[in-house]
């Protein structure tokens, strides 16, 4: 009976690594040059519905400007406990932002959308300064962004 349990285990183990599976992800947003302080950033998922889905980066470590990230904040709820350790520091004006991560392969190829909200103290806040769809075609494609994102591209 110990022999049936430990091999129906290790089946079953097999079979779940094999279901969740990830691969690692490079995004890097190139911010333009502008007079103002570090911009603060989201960078997120979005299904093809466009409905939340998961955060993945967010640049700027003071939550109460977090509100300023509209289209995020508004989706995320602002659930703290979803991105805590998923911050760093503000980016500076004509800097690159490079973060690398693991993504779950469920996203790739199945209509869901990397979007990057920006905000900048005492100027303007971007909603959707960049929204691309997240294919294996697009990797390495630069896109530009409608604020203050110059080029944003993702890479596997």
């Amino acid at each position: 009976m110990k022999y049936l349990t430990t091999t129906l285990c290790f089946f079953c183990i097999l079979v779940m690594s094999a279901q969740i599976s990830a691969r690692e992800i490079t995004l890097t947003t190139e911010l333009k040059n502008y007079s103002g302080d570090g911009a603060y950033l989201a960078i997120y998922l979005t299904n093809a519905e466009g409905q939340y889905q998961e955060t993945l980066w967010v640049a700027g470590q003071k939550s109460k400007y977090y509100k300023h990230l509209t289209g995020w904040a508004r989706a995320s709820g602002l659930r703290v406990s979803e991105y805590d350790g998923l911050t760093g520091a503000s980016v500076s004006s004509g800097k690159t932002l490079s973060v690398t991560l693991d993504l779950a392969d469920a996203y790739i190829d199945r209509g869901f959308q990397l979007k990057v909200d920006t905000s900048v103290e005492d100027m303007r806040d971007n909603r959707n300064d960049v929204v691309v769809p997240l294919t294996t075609e697009g990797a390495g494609k630069l896109s530009a962004g409608r604020g203050y994102v110059k080029a944003f591209t993702y890479a596997f």
